[in-house]
């Protein structure tokens, strides 16, 4: 796509995006002069669906009306009520339905992953992750490693960028297997890198893995919503990831979780179990042993928290209206606008550090402003731009297709010459 540096040009695309009507359906942040802020956020949290508290308040309607009967009598019966988000969720995942379950948080739901599927001998005991994953992901990966009680010195293995770059290269991934994959028991990476962007190439991961018969997980956070993973096709073992982000289910909600067919139904293969995931057909009869559901569902342990999953539910329902593969076609034009914009400030203290490559990234855009400190991100605060600061130099910019506008990018990129020339 060929792009001009005029706003006339940004407006030009919004008239003909045949998304910019669900723009309308958010709401924005505004500034002391009722206006909105150029919110470009959607990596930390999502905006709120404008349709959102109809979807709670309904559900507080039938708490209200039904109490307990609600399980079975209110409009989105509670029983069932994860099931229903399980095909909307498979599609942006790449999934089939009953390979996916919403349930849980992230990172419990890493940790259950990690129950079922690192197994870990007195050979192979090692996991490799890739060095810059989100902390949470590394702390509940040594946590593990220690609960077998294997220092993580000796177990953790990490896919670092060569010296001197910020990106890792596949080739040193597969170098890396290459080495240790006698001693690898699970390869767990996340598919987009919260920090550089940088959107990994699953497919080739999970192969490379399984021509070594090694089990491999991804972390999701940064992906679900952004890039399509396929899990099912790739054949990835299992993966989790948040739904506040991209997703825009609301601060702290519910998470989800993958787990291939090739797995659901082996009902000895090693779990912590709740009550939740016992099979439905006899879970009200208590008293028998556990039999878990030969789904997703299997890996629950208790009932999901409804008023999560109104806002969860509120926000797939645009999703489906929208169509994922439409939003990530907007998605690579108008992250190709932000990085076209970018260049042409023509400032050798700022470089992009996401890939250039519209299939190696989401949305995110990392830009790293050399010789500044936080005070440029907050004088770009101050004029209304809702952004993320990473330590030491970074500013994450992040235009999510379902919500943000070219106008919103062109628009940011003028406060921030503003930031920076002063005119």
């Amino acid at each position: 796509m060929k792009y001009i540096n005029t706003k006339a040009f940004a407006e030009e695309q919004d008239q003909n995006d045949p998304l910019s009507h669900f723009r309308s359906q958010f709401h924005f942040p505004v500034k002391a002069d009722g206006s909105p802020k150029i919110y470009l956020c959607g990596n930390s949290l999502g905006l709120q669906p404008t349709q959102t508290s109809g979807y709670v308040q309904q559900e507080l309607n039938d708490w209200a009306k039904f109490g307990v009967e609600g399980h079975t009598d209110a409009k989105t019966p509670w029983l069932t009520s994860h099931e229903d988000l399980a095909q909307p969720m498979a599609k942006i995942v790449g999934a089939k339905p009953e390979e996916v379950v919403i349930m849980n948080t992230l990172t419990v739901n890493l940790h259950l992953m990690m129950v079922s599927f690192y197994k870990p001998t007195q050979k192979k005991f090692k996991i490799l992750i890739e060095s810059d994953a989100f902390p949470s992901d590394k702390y509940a990966v040594e946590s593990q490693l220690k609960f077998h009680n294997i220092n993580p010195e000796d177990g953790l293995i990490l896919w670092k960028p060569s010296e001197g770059e910020h990106l890792c290269r596949h080739e040193d991934f597969e170098e890396l297997l290459e080495t240790h994959k006698d001693e690898i028991a699970l390869v767990m990476v996340g598919s987009t890198n919260y920090y550089s962007g940088q959107a990994f190439d699953l497919k080739r991961i999970a192969k490379r893995c399984q021509d070594e018969n090694i089990t491999v997980g991804f972390d999701l956070a940064h992906g679900a919503g952004n890039i399509q993973p396929n899990l099912h096709d790739i054949g990835a073992d299992f993966a989790v990831w948040c739904t506040y982000k991209y997703l825009n289910s609301g601060p702290g909600s519910i998470g989800g979780c993958f787990v291939h067919e090739k797995h659901i139904q082996n009902q000895s293969i090693n779990r912590f179990v709740g009550w939740w995931g016992h099979n439905k057909d006899s879970r009200f009869n208590m008293r028998v042993g556990f039999d878990p559901t030969p789904t997703a569902d299997g890996w629950q342990l208790s009932n999901p928290p409804i008023l999560s999953l109104a806002g969860t539910r509120s926000s797939l329902d645009l999703f489906e209206k929208a169509g994922f593969e439409n939003l990530r076609r907007k998605s690579v034009k108008l992250t190709g606008f932000l990085e076209f914009l970018i260049d042409e400030l023509n400032n050798t203290d700022i470089s992009i550090l996401t890939p250039r490559s519209p299939e190696e990234r989401g949305c995110q855009l990392s830009i790293q402003m050399k010789n500044a400190d936080r005070s440029l991100f907050d004088q770009l605060t101050a004029q209304g731009v809702v952004a993320d600061w990473r330590e030491p130099d970074v500013i994450r910019i992040a235009p999510a297709p379902l919500y943000n506008s070219f106008t919103d990018v062109y628009e940011f990129v003028q406060l921030l010459k503003l930031c920076l020339y002063g005119n």
